[in-house]
């Protein structure tokens, strides 16, 4: 049986010009590792609502555990508006405020937790934008579980001293280019991103930390070595979600017991794969993620 895995954060949809699709960086990479076979929970919140009620109809259809998803009278589900005129780089508008900031300790979470069958928490730096979720964040983070942080800044929902405190709680760290260099130049000038990686492993005990580069592909610091996958050319409908897919593929490599490299490359091509896809979380078949890597 596999290690078991709780996702902690936002579900949402991603309203783009023309539609409207479901994502969320956690809810996507929950969504993922359930398709990749893993046992996953999601922790979030939906409003009373018709795409709260979307967003559980869709989780149910593909067999995500949603027995930790909480519902909430008060608040709406989540919506961020997606600015498309650069497929390559999206923008987004996160509203404020939505359900998912308001995530309740809750005993049945706890229990989770404390589960031995649960080895790997994920989360994000979004998921405690609000003071609720926040405290319940900072229960679970003390719980002795693997804790994987996808750190996921968009403004203006973060600041230096919440993100230094979530980079001392992880064990394992993704983050993107721009990400990188934003964090490491609050401590020394930008050189290259060797040195800037090397610097956050350092300074906050990171031993594993992913770097996507977009088209240029990844780049793993794991054990002290650094390993390098160039990136994959994919015909790109948006890069909603990508990171989350390669995240979800670097965590199931690691559960099966692949090599670093191997880890690296079945996460690259996973990632590729969703670029070529609409939205965060579309439906693939897991047999064309190794065809990305070919």
């Amino acid at each position: 049986m596999s290690d078991g895995i709780i996702c902690f954060g936002e579900m949402l949809w991603d309203i783009l010009p023309e539609k409207e699709l479901p994502g969320g960086a956690v809810m996507n990479v929950a969504y993922h590792l359930q398709k990749l076979g893993e046992q996953v929970s999601l922790v979030s919140r939906v409003g009373r609502d018709a795409r709260g009620q979307g967003l559980m109809d869709m989780l149910h259809r593909f067999g995500l555990d949603t027995s930790l998803v909480q519902t909430d009278k008060e608040h709406e589900t989540g919506k961020v508006y997606a600015d498309m005129t650069n497929p390559h780089e999206v923008h987004y508008d996160i509203v404020y405020p939505a359900a998912w900031d308001f995530i309740e300790w809750e005993p049945l979470l706890a229990e989770r937790l404390k589960d031995k069958a649960t080895r790997y928490f994920v989360f994000g730096s979004l998921c405690s934008r609000d003071k609720v979720s926040l405290h319940t964040l900072q229960q679970a983070l003390k719980e002795n579980v693997i804790k994987v942080l996808d750190i996921n800044l968009r403004e203006p929902h973060y600041t230096r001293a919440h993100v230094e405190w979530l980079l001392e709680e992880c064990d394992i760290l993704k983050l993107n280019n721009n990400e990188l260099e934003l964090i490491s130049r609050w401590y020394h000038p930008y050189v290259d991103k060797e040195q800037a990686v090397r610097l956050l492993s350092d300074r906050f005990g990171i031993n594993t930390i992913v770097v996507t580069m977009g088209g240029d592909g990844a780049m793993l610091f794991m054990e002290d070595v650094f390993y390098v996958e160039p990136g994959i050319t994919v015909k790109v409908a948006d890069t909603i979600g990508s990171g989350d897919a390669f995240l979800a593929g670097f965590l199931h490599s690691i559960i099966r017991g692949k090599a670093a490299r191997e880890c690296l490359v079945f996460a690259n091509a996973l990632g590729a794969l969703v670029a070529s896809y609409a939205g965060g979380a579309p439906d693939y078949k897991v047999t064309d993620i190794l065809k990305k890597g070919d």
